[in-house]
């Protein structure tokens, strides 16, 4: 999740930040994403910008906000590490090693950021995979605007063979039994604009295809027009229910939430199905407000999340309680679609509407991934450099927070599903989403229980991730 703060906190924490420059400061400014930089970019020097400078601010950053300081080495000479993220790696080994910091700590650019956050912006085919581990590569999504679903390659389609041109086709099987999964990251080329590749296909309904598909930039649609938001019938009498699948939690997923539960409060809709099986995360304000939108029935007393930062800041810890929006509803009942690619601000918002629904909330699929912190921004502006420092954990109401594990043992309801890539996403034909429907209607389902671990929860395939994400490919796992 990525920190937006607001009222006097966002004041506060700018103002701390700004005054570091120099000494065992970091020498940052905290940008809230998705509202372009804070100040003129000064241009870069070779001294300001040298390994060895990036390395130090790095590290007075990471003394300075990171949220497990006891886990960073008393010394670490950077003169060992040939880049600013390996030496970054190194810096949070320990906490990594115990699960509370799984690459959430992270460089990147403030402009590649901030392009995401604002519009989704990205350079792709415009496709998310999934993987056996074995031998299938297969898309789960494709996305308007995308290349790929231009070419007709849709949910369901299975990638056989990758090339560059028709006559280096290799399988994907071959890749994967040389190479394994990052192999297929490799064949698929950089995500770069005009990236071309060569596909064999194999359609969801079996039709064998090749087709040559370009990476381009594309926005990417946090609501999807297609089947992101509507009302599904339920074929076993469980009369209406809204259906809403947000993809990540970006600037543009304001307009197009509050729209989705417009239409369901005009139709007298009081049952949802909220779909984030593959949302890895995004703004901690898009969460807040998604917590609003299904909390009609919440009094402004009532503590959405807390947000705890370390006991030297905790004068940015900060209530969140829920605020009254005209599209609002009062839901008897919510199902929440989430998989292992379920993180941060999705969890968050699942976790806030647990003190309030109790049984009446279901997780559905399989336990998510466990993320109850998030970072705050600290930018370098003229090295273009963004540090994402996990400075802040996360609780709802009840004070359960700490869900490293994933949330499957905090709900008090839940029905194991499959991801069934056969059926369109929002279909009532497919298996999360009948088991949704049956919960919100009150039929008996299958617990999720058994792994307590959700990196260990395996399901069938798992969303192919690349080994140095960028910021669209972090927060929307998948994504190639």
């Amino acid at each position: 999740m990525r920190v937006v703060r607001s009222g006097v906190s966002a004041v506060l924490l700018a103002a701390v930040l700004a005054s570091c420059g120099g000494g065992g400061g970091s020498g940052g400014t905290v940008v809230q994403p998705g509202t372009g930089t804070t100040s003129p970019t000064p241009s870069p020097t070779a001294s300001a910008c040298s390994l060895r400078n990036r390395q130090d601010w790095i590290l007075a950053t990471m003394r300075e906000w990171y949220l497990f300081p006891e886990t960073l080495p008393s010394s670490l000479d950077p003169t060992g590490y040939g880049s600013a993220d390996a030496y970054l790696d190194a810096l949070t080994a320990t906490a990594r090693a115990q699960g509370r910091d799984r690459y959430f700590t992270y460089l990147t650019s403030i402009a590649e950021e901030t392009a995401y956050y604002t519009s989704g912006s990205s350079a792709g085919f415009g496709f998310r995979l999934t993987s056996d581990g074995a031998s299938a590569v297969t898309v789960a999504e494709s996305f308007e605007g995308g290349n790929a679903l231009q070419a007709g390659v849709d949910r369901g389609a299975q990638i056989l063979a990758i090339g560059t041109s028709s006559t280096d086709l290799r399988d994907v099987s071959s890749i994967i039994a040389a190479q394994g999964l990052a192999g297929v990251d490799s064949a698929l080329g950089p995500s770069t604009a005009g990236t071309t590749r060569v596909l064999r296909v194999r359609d969801a309904n079996g039709t064998v295809r090749i087709v040559t598909i370009a990476k381009s930039d594309f926005a990417l649609t946090p609501v999807s027009n297609r089947y992101g938001a509507q009302i599904l019938t339920d074929p076993n009498g469980g009369g209406r229910v809204g259906y809403v699948n947000l993809r990540t939690f970006i600037s543009t997923a304001d307009p197009a939430l509050r729209s989705a539960f417009a239409s369901f409060k005009a139709q007298g809709i009081d049952k949802v199905i909220v779909d984030l099986r593959y949302n890895g995360g995004g703004l901690v304000s898009i969460a807040q407000l998604f917590g609003d939108l299904l909390g009609g029935a919440r009094a402004r007393t009532d503590v959405f999340s807390y947000t705890s930062f370390r006991p030297e800041k905790s004068a940015n810890d900060e209530t969140r309680y829920f605020g009254p929006q005209p599209e609002a509803l009062a839901p008897t009942r919510v199902a929440f679609i989430g998989t292992r690619s379920t993180a941060s601000a999705s969890e968050l918002v699942i976790n806030g509407m647990i003190p309030y629904f109790r049984a009446n909330l279901g997780l559905i699929g399989t336990n998510t991934y466990g993320k109850p912190v998030g970072q705050v921004a600290i930018d370098q502006s003229a090295c273009d450099d963004r540090l994402r420092v996990i400075a802040f954990a996360t609780q709802n109401a009840n004070r359960q927070g700490a869900y490293f594990n994933g949330l499957a043992g905090n709900v008090e309801a839940s029905c194991t599903a499959t991801d069934d890539l056969s059926q369109p996403l929002g279909d009532v034909r497919e298996a999360s989403v009948k088991a949704a429907l049956d919960f919100v209607a009150g039929r008996s389902c299958t617990a999720i229980g058994g792994i307590s671990v959700a990196r260990v929860a395996a399901a069938p395939r798992e969303l192919l991730s690349h080994d140095r994400p960028n910021t669209a490919q972090r927060e929307v796992p998948g994504l190639f």
